[in-house]
């Protein structure tokens, strides 16, 4: 009974780690919009992220061409981005490439601009850590270690 009670609280507590969300738009995002090949042989979601309506005023105004500064661009990408990173990032549905589509046409990138400025790091962009006042209760993986510990302790106890 024990042993059941233990793997009961295991899975339970260290299973929604795994869907805490990402903090990097990742490489795959930031460079696969550009794959038209690739995307015409997926049948992908459409994105429920309504792009067109966005306000990519932060990018057009911190990323200008002709130099388009690494580090403005990046950070105004990250700023815009960062808050549909979830959906980016999800390979099955088409909101990397339209979020590019909207942004290559309202701030008249080159192509490829942000996957080159970008990717310095192997994962991606790297997005802020959300203000921790806003997560929900037992997201952080310390907070998760102590609780699992504590219940299998008491179920050895029970």
């Amino acid at each position: 009974m024990g042993l059941n009670l233990s793997f009961f609280f295991l899975v339970f507590f260290f299973l929604p780690s795994g869907f805490v969300s990402s903090t990097h738009i990742s490489k795959a995002a930031l460079e696969g919009h550009e794959t038209i090949g690739r995307i015409l042989l997926q049948a992908k979601k459409e994105c429920d992220e309504d792009f067109q309506h966005k306000n990519y005023t932060i990018l057009t105004t911190m990323c200008k061409g002709p130099q388009y500064p690494r580090e403005g661009c990046c950070n105004a990408l990250s700023e815009f981005a960062c808050p549909f990173v979830d959906k980016v990032n999800d390979q099955g549905n088409n909101c990397a490439s339209t979020m590019f589509s909207y942004i290559n046409l309202y701030g008249k990138y080159p192509p490829g601009l942000f996957a080159n400025l970008c990717t310095k790091d192997k994962e991606g962009l790297l997005c802020p850590e959300a203000p921790k006042s806003s997560a929900p209760p037992f997201t952080h993986p310390a907070l998760l270690i102590l609780a699992s510990a504590f219940l299998l302790t008491l179920s050895h106890l029970l």
